[in-house]
């Protein structure tokens, strides 16, 4: 199956270059240059993946991003961008991105987050959604949305969020090494990629605060424990 990206960067170098890419990688690309074309080739097109910059005429990506989830929920979108400010990765994700990805980027890291988020979203299979759910305590998972359902709201996840919570829950009530998760979704161990790791836990640890039959424990220098 061949899938087909609606990617939408008002730069035109960047634009081709990132186009061909996707392109030599086995990708169907719809290629809009502004906002409101990308609307419209996502109206006509209905990709199975939007990849989008943010900074655009006519149309910013969030605005796109906003319209494109009143259309259809959950077809995937991944924000590129050079707005590296915390406000503006969260706001990426509220307006309904599943990824934000910072300029410049490598074209390897793109690819790899598209595959990842095909792999969840594959509507060829119909029973994705229901599998992806996990309840744990009092709180509900959905690894294909990117949602954690806690007692006191509803938390939208990054990527990095995403993937991490899905390796804790498959290690609940057990130590998970603190190098399984950075081999398998940093891609080492260093100790930059540890620190970024940590930070992430602390952000899903403060989440899962919301349910107090759940835990996030760290164990200095092993790991990280889910009790639920």
């Amino acid at each position: 199956m061949k899938y087909k990206i609606l990617y939408a960067e008002d730069e035109p170098t960047l634009a081709q270059i990132i186009s061909d890419g996707l392109k030599n990688s086995g990708y169907d690309v719809e290629l809009a240059l502004d906002g409101q074309q990308a609307l419209q080739l996502f109206e006509a097109s209905q990709p199975d993946i939007c990849v989008l910059d943010i900074m655009m005429p006519l149309k910013d990506g969030y605005t796109l991003a906003e319209d494109i989830r009143q259309q259809k929920s959950n077809v995937p979108i991944i924000f590129l961008s050079a707005k590296s400010l915390a406000e503006d990765v969260i706001k990426g994700f509220k307006s309904g991105g599943n990824d934000y990805l910072r300029k410049p980027f490598n074209m390897g890291e793109l690819l790899v987050r598209i595959e990842s988020l095909l792999h969840r979203f594959d509507r060829s299979d119909q029973k994705l959604e229901t599998s992806s759910r996990v309840r744990f305590g009092q709180c509900e998972f959905n690894a294909l949305t990117q949602q954690l359902k806690t007692p006191l709201g509803t938390h939208t996840l990054s990527y990095k969020e995403t993937a991490l919570l899905e390796l804790l829950l498959q290690n609940k009530n057990t130590l998970m090494p603190r190098q399984v998760p950075l081999l398998k979704i940093w891609g080492d161990d260093s100790f930059y990629n540890a620190r970024s790791m940590d930070v992430f836990m602390s952000h899903l640890r403060k989440m899962l605060k919301d349910d107090e039959s759940v835990q996030l424990m760290s164990i200095r220098g092993a790991g990280y424990k889910l009790i639920a």
